[in-house]
């Protein structure tokens, strides 16, 4: 889709960069570091893997910005004219896809292009059963979430796949021992989480919190 490198051509700048961001924060894209003297124009343009383009731009020669079909939660983070960075409110998995800064200046062109991913933690919850037969859920994280067994064993996964690109992975796990954990890592998070079925006790419905909110 786009790729992360850096290259010039016929005097032009080319900077392609990947990032990433948790559905519901912000994130600013910088632009080019140009002084105001220099700035003929700036376009930024918004390529989403899904729904319409959009592009914000402005020419300081008429001190004019123009925006097409941008959502209300995309827009320049302070003054063009003063500062090139675009500012993307309450990040969703629709913001997906390419963002390319085009900025004219007297001396020449720069393109600064950023591939967005947008990361969703799962919910996750664990079940005990007093059969002994755990269930770990980690519902509707992108990417899907990694799900491991403290002692280690041999559990069934299932995968569900929902049409918004996340994933959900149930992870069913009878072991021999009365006390065991489930481990559940995701990108989201800065360290995996746990929850433990306790020995003797198991018809409690756990539910396992992001604890990096």
């Amino acid at each position: 889709f786009c790729l992360s490198f850096s290259f010039c051509q016929m005097g032009i700048l080319l900077i392609l960069q990947a990032v990433s961001k948790i559905a519901g924060s912000s994130i600013n894209l910088n632009c080019s570091n140009v002084s105001v003297v220099d700035l003929v124009s700036v376009i930024w343009k918004i390529s989403p893997r899904t729904g319409n383009h959009c592009q914000l731009a402005y020419r300081r020669d008429l001190n004019k910005t123009n925006r097409t079909n941008c959502s209300e939660r995309m827009d320049w983070k302070y003054s063009p004219e003063t500062d090139s960075a675009l500012q993307i409110r309450q990040v969703t998995l629709t913001d997906e896809g390419c963002y390319s800064c085009e900025t004219l200046t007297s001396d020449g062109s720069f393109n600064q292009t950023y591939t967005l991913t947008v990361l969703v933690p799962p919910v996750v919850t664990l079940t005990c059963d007093s059969k002994g037969t755990a269930v770990c859920k980690a519902a509707a994280g992108k990417p899907a979430a990694q799900v491991s067994w403290d002692p280690n064993g041999d559990p069934r996964t299932e995968l569900e796949n929902h049409t918004n690109g996340t994933v959900t992975v149930l992870s069913i796990y009878s072991p021999r021992e009365t006390s065991i954990t489930c481990l559940v890592s995701h990108p989201a998070w800065n360290t995996s989480q746990s929850k433990e079925c306790p020995s003797g006790n198991r018809t409690h419905l756990f539910s396992l919190f992001n604890l990096h909110s």
